[in-house]
């Protein structure tokens, strides 16, 4: 009986997807909810899988190909066998069937020979990542060559990092001047739209201020043991301590914590902080939810989560929906201070940034202390600047003294 293997139905928010990578070809034997096939949206990437046993026996949607919610991709023969399949397999619809090639370069998608090509990138030098070694369009985009790769750097945080767009596209010698010309990614034009929207259509101001990071780093040294001891592991960073301290700042400010619909202003009633984690896709904002009923613990465990799910493509669209404030962390990648851009609807984003060691006045003393800049961007047409500052000084107080984020003071 043949089957057919539809598109997943796009939220109200999706328009349209992309097929990014197919995981099994026609004639493959496909057991039930084996992985088939990755659609791109340009908000995560959404994995089919086989409702019923049987062989693949036509795909219609080529990798690349645009898709709408409900069409048909492929169809399985669920009464099929491989060996019956396999000497009718040309006899099949060939849409998405490959050339004929030498070598391990037949372990290739389709996706993953085209952008080769176009980056002038050998395959044989590439290691696939996809069943049984297939090369994907991802192995392809994350290809560097060896002599271009850079030394092992030391891990300083759990978020991947984002690598350069065409960056191993290009092997120059001495006096050439070459240039590739490679397309966004579904997901990085969403990103590129969304940002210059919120450039134009927003009032957004900045406000800017400092916090002293001694005692939550005594408190964070003293403590990272037992606490990974008596949680399972679960690793004692500061995202946890600002998450709170952005709870009870909303909580006083709940203008921050609202957002502008029409000429409406809406004040949500709840604290769904959104923690920007960065991906090799791009920029994503899983939501951590009814963050005023989580601990410490929680909020860093579902961080981590989150952090593997974006590494991995995983997340699902639900999981990145919706939020009512955001904080992004550009201080693991180096950054001193920077302007973080709104993430609609929200009215703000606090931006934290690297911990550096400053001399300060203290008590009439100078001192010197690890100190981090925090930024506050807002929409000035819902927050005025008292409001802004004024939050901005409440996440300062509480963490430069973190008794007052257990005592919620």
């Amino acid at each position: 009986m043949l089957i057919d293997i539809k598109v997943p139905t796009f939220p109200e928010s999706v328009q349209e997807g992309e097929v990014a990578t197919w995981h099994k070809q026609v004639g493959d034997q496909v057991s039930r909810d084996d992985l088939l096939v990755d659609v791109e949206t340009d908000k995560v990437v959404l994995e089919v899988v086989a409702a019923q046993s049987g062989v693949l026996v036509e795909i219609l949607k080529a990798e690349g190909a645009i898709l709408l919610s409900g069409e048909i991709m492929a169809r399985l023969d669920s009464s099929a066998s491989a060996s019956t399949e396999a000497g009718n397999s040309t006899a099949v619809k060939d849409t998405a069937s490959e050339p004929e090639i030498e070598g391990d370069i037949a372990a290739a998608s389709p996706a993953a020979r085209k952008l080769a090509d176009e980056r002038g990138i050998d395959l044989a030098a590439v290691v696939g990542s996809g069943k049984d070694g297939r090369i994907t369009k991802e192995d392809v985009v994350n290809f560097v060559p060896a002599q271009l790769a850079p030394a092992a750097p030391e891990v300083v945080s759990a978020a991947p990092a984002v690598p350069v767009a065409g960056a191993s596209a290009l092997t120059l010698n001495a006096g050439e001047r070459i240039e590739k010309r490679v397309p966004m990614t579904r997901m990085r034009a969403r990103i590129a739209e969304r940002l210059l929207d919120v450039t134009q259509t927003t009032a957004m101001l900045t406000t800017f201020n400092e916090v002293d990071m001694h005692r939550i780093m005594d408190l964070r040294s003293q403590f990272k043991d037992q606490f990974a001891s008596v949680h399972s592991g679960t690793r004692l960073g500061f995202m946890g301590f600002f998450v709170r301290s952005a709870v009870e700042a909303l909580k006083r400010f709940p203008l921050v914590n609202a957002s502008l619909d029409g000429s409406d202003v809406v004040y949500h009633g709840y604290q769904d902080i959104g923690v920007a984690v960065s991906s090799d896709r791009g920029l994503v904002v899983p939501v951590l939810r009814d963050v005023d009923q989580m601990s410490i613990a929680e909020i860093e465990n579902k961080i981590a989560e989150y952090g593997g799910k974006a590494r991995d493509g995983k997340l699902s669209i639900d999981e990145i929906t919706g939020g009512t404030f955001t904080i992004t962390n550009g201080g693991v990648f180096g950054s001193l201070v920077s302007t973080p851009i709104l993430n609609p609807p929200q009215a703000a984003i606090l931006g934290m940034h690297a911990i550096k060691e400053r001399p300060i006045a203290e008590d009439g003393k100078v001192v010197i202390r690890p100190m981090m800049n925090l930024a506050l961007s807002y929409d000035h047409r819902i927050i005025d600047g008292r409001d802004a500052v004024l939050f901005l000084v409440a996440i300062k107080d509480m963490i430069e003294n973190p008794a007052k984020i257990l005592l919620e003071i």
